[in-house]
């Protein structure tokens, strides 16, 4: 008799965590399940040489100047909707998923260091015939931004780093990432994200990332958390993750990048701070550089007017001839956004 009630204990207690188990674990969602809600008509998949198959958009007219922009870490090609919206009518911008991310999803070889993006976005920018254009990247995509303009010179027309990452550091004292971030980086818990991945981690890190949160909605924490799962984000976040960083190599070139470069950044940004705007333009001959109070790490979504303004004035000049500065001469002076007003501050030359 007792050993029939510790049986059926015993059971009770196994469909309980059954039924804990499948409450938490979260499968990967399929191309048929995620495409009718992220796609659009402008949307095009283009299969490239290593076997994947990148989701990308290429809008605006065929015959204006070309502006390429990459995102970031765990984002996809939809934070650059506000400008693509505000400057499509002037320029043919390319956005696209890249390796691990959105709809683009795993690739061949999981292969998503910085390099292999900087590979991917050439392949995609070939397919799509463009020789000349200007390259714009967000944190992630802003280092790969800036490694594409050191391997590509020749090809790249202007530069737009927008909180960027490649400028090398060590986290501060004190200092809190969002904690998708953290668990990410842990060698357990990443593993139990590949099937545990609560939408709160989500929720967390977006409203980190943005200073006015009205701006984070149940739509864009439901996008990010939808394309998280798209079939081995998961997995291909895990191996990114653990991937070394090549800040230093990307930092150590960044001297010799002669495209004319703007370097936008929010100055309550907490995942990559303000002081390494000033730090890449140290670095590169005559970067210009706009900072925007009151705002967080994704400027092209939080400010997207004035953010998309900048950009087009700034793209009008370089396209136009503006030139960068020459070798072996001190960097041009550069308008810096503070409080509302235009303050003019030198840049030394490295």
């Amino acid at each position: 008799m007792v050993k029939r009630i510790f049986q059926g204990v015993g059971i009770l207690v196994l469909l309980a965590l059954v039924v804990m188990a499948v409450s938490v674990v979260r499968f990967d969602k399929s191309k048929e399940e995620l495409l009718p809600k992220y796609a659009s008509p402008a949307s095009q998949f283009i299969a490239l040489p290593d076997g994947a198959v990148a989701h990308v958009r290429d809008e605006g007219p065929r015959e204006a100047p070309a502006l390429v922009l990459i995102h970031g870490s765990n984002a996809s090609l939809h934070t650059w909707e506000p400008w693509v919206k505000l400057l499509g009518g002037k320029y043919r911008v390319v956005t696209m998923d890249m390796p691990g991310h959105g709809l683009t999803g795993a690739v061949p070889g999981d292969d998503y260091s910085r390099t292999a993006m900087v590979a991917f976005t050439h392949e995609v920018v070939g397919k799509l015939g463009l020789t000349h254009y200007a390259i714009g990247g967000n944190s992630m995509g802003g280092g790969v931004a800036a490694e594409y303009a050191e391997t590509y010179p020749a090809e790249v027309s202007a530069l737009v780093l927008v909180d960027a990452a490649g400028i090398p550091r060590k986290a501060e004292a004190g200092e809190k990432l969002p904690l998708g971030f953290r668990l990410a980086r842990m060698p357990v818990l990443n593993k139990i994200l590949l099937y545990v991945t609560p939408r709160s981690i989500f929720a967390e890190g977006l409203h980190k990332v943005f200073v006015d949160q009205s701006k984070v909605t149940e739509e864009m924490i439901s996008r990010y958390y939808d394309l998280a799962l798209y079939d081995g984000n998961r997995k291909a976040t895990s191996i990114r993750f653990r991937t070394p960083s090549n800040d230093e190599a990307v930092a150590e070139r960044l001297g010799a990048i002669r495209a004319p470069t703007l370097i936008l950044w929010g100055d309550k940004d907490t995942l990559i701070p303000v002081e390494n705007a000033a730090e890449f333009a140290r670095r590169i001959p005559g970067a210009k550089v706009v900072i925007y109070p009151d705002v967080g790490h994704v400027p092209m979504e939080e400010v997207a007017e004035k953010s998309a303004a900048d950009v087009a004035a700034f793209l009008d000049g370089a396209l136009a001839g503006e030139k960068a500065a020459e070798p072996g001469l001190p960097a041009e002076t550069a308008p810096v956004h503070h409080d509302g007003q235009i303050e003019v501050l030198p840049l030394s030359p490295e």
